[in-house]
């Protein structure tokens, strides 16, 4: 008999290249024949007789109001954070200039930790206590182990985090402030990565590291399903997604395989995944049908995305390929563009891998893979607090102090008007 906090819709664990499947109660995270690269997990759910319901996007307190779309109930103690249910907005303004018939902005810079990255660690945290483990650790360019960090807290979790020596110090804040133990790397975060998986392994520890743990892809399709809620039920045409690991992509596609499964949509919309080009694996990989891609050294301002051996590659190529959608490589001009565009046009403040989503749709619209006469949803998914110095390189320059006279500001003020023409 499944345990209470098991959703009774979840069935089975089933392994993304063998398709060797296990049980809700026993699964390993990942397939040990297929290994943690091409075995992946899937959570697979039969909405045959439990048709889930899908909540209304206005009313919803957190991203848990998906219960009947998600494998485990919460503890209490995970839903003290409220993660989720958070707005979408539609930007005319922003529509014309990218040239789109409507678009729509997710805006999760408005989590707990400031990143969408909380609602898969919301997932793992509620699987993790449900467990009782003892320790969760995580391997992390920033993003994922301050969300981490912050979630656990009220939890009274033991955290771990391995991050690359060159995490933004913002996010190294929320870390220390938060109180996980935190292991900086001299290297880069595929070497964290793999350090955490290996000391993981050792000491027994619960694994929230990205793709590895199906949990987390879990928690983050819940963005496209409050999306879809917030639209009344309709689908974009396009949907853009930032992607490093591409586990977000890999939520994005699973929320639209379970809704379709649930009866709750008709079609799926075709996802365009944005890389940054100097950490393009992916895009890369697609263009040349390689079965593992990975690059050597990678350079990006965007430290969310900066990955050279993405871990959820399997399903994020799958994802692109079965909605007939697009890979798009977007240098760090363009993301720094985006930035701006998005703050001047909407008021948001995205860190770089946030608008590079953006990025990659005024792109794939350039290039004539996206029309004019189509819809799209951005996920814009972190704020740009969380990486000042990245959010200062795409800014205008800082104006120079001037006397404090009246003279002094009217000739600045007429200078700073010349320049804006």
């Amino acid at each position: 008999m499944s345990p209470e906090w098991l959703n009774p819709r979840f069935v089975t664990a089933r392994c993304v290249t063998c398709s060797r499947e296990w049980p809700p109660t026993d699964f390993p995270f990942t397939c040990p024949d297929c290994g943690p690269l091409m075995g992946t997990m899937d959570i697979i759910y039969d909405f045959r007789k439990l048709r889930a319901t899908m909540p209304s996007g206005t009313s919803a307190r957190d991203l848990w109001e998906w219960k009947d779309f998600l494998p485990v109930e919460p503890p209490v103690s995970v839903r003290l954070l409220p993660v989720g249910a958070t707005p979408l907005i539609s930007s005319e303004t922003l529509a014309t200039k990218v040239g789109v018939k409507q678009l729509w902005l997710k805006d999760d810079r408005l989590n707990p930790s400031a990143s969408l990255i909380d609602r898969a660690s919301a997932s793992a945290l509620a699987h993790a206590i449900h467990l009782k483990a003892e320790v969760i650790a995580a391997a992390s360019t920033g993003n994922a182990a301050s969300s981490l960090a912050t979630l656990a807290a009220p939890c009274k979790m033991k955290v771990v985090l391995f991050v690359p020596e060159a995490a933004p110090e913002a996010k190294l804040a929320q870390l220390l402030l938060h109180g996980a133990y935190v292991i900086r790397i001299q290297g880069t975060y595929d070497e964290a990565f793999d350090l955490c998986a290996e000391v993981c392994r050792k000491r027994g520890w619960y694994s929230r590291n990205t793709a590895t743990n199906p949990m987390l892809a879990e928690g983050k399709k819940t963005v496209i399903l409050e999306s879809i809620s917030q639209m009344d039920g309709k689908e974009p045409d396009v949907v853009a997604v930032p992607v490093g690991d591409g586990c977000i992509l890999a939520g994005a596609h699973k929320a639209f395989l379970d809704l379709k499964d649930a009866g709750c949509i008709q079609r799926m919309p075709r996802l365009i995944g944005a890389q940054a080009s100097g950490a393009a694996a992916l895009v890369e990989a697609s263009a040349k049908a390689k079965p593992f891609p990975v690059m050597g050294a990678t350079s990006t301002f965007a430290d969310s995305i900066r990955v050279g051996l993405p871990r959820d590659q399997v399903k994020a190529l799958r994802a692109v390929k079965e909605t007939d959608g697009e890979w798009i490589a977007v240098t760090d001009d363009a993301i720094r563009g985006a930035m701006r565009l998005l703050a001047q046009t909407t008021g948001m403040f995205a860190e770089p891998a946030g608008a590079a989503a953006l990025a990659g749709l005024i792109e794939a619209r350039e290039q004539g893979l996206v029309d004019e006469r189509e819809t799209a949803l951005v996920l814009v998914t972190g704020h740009g607090l969380k990486d000042v110095k990245g959010a200062l390189s795409a800014a205008p320059a800082a104006p120079q102090a001037v006397a404090p006279t009246l003279e002094a500001v009217e000739t600045a003020l007429e200078k700073e008007i010349k320049q804006r023409k």
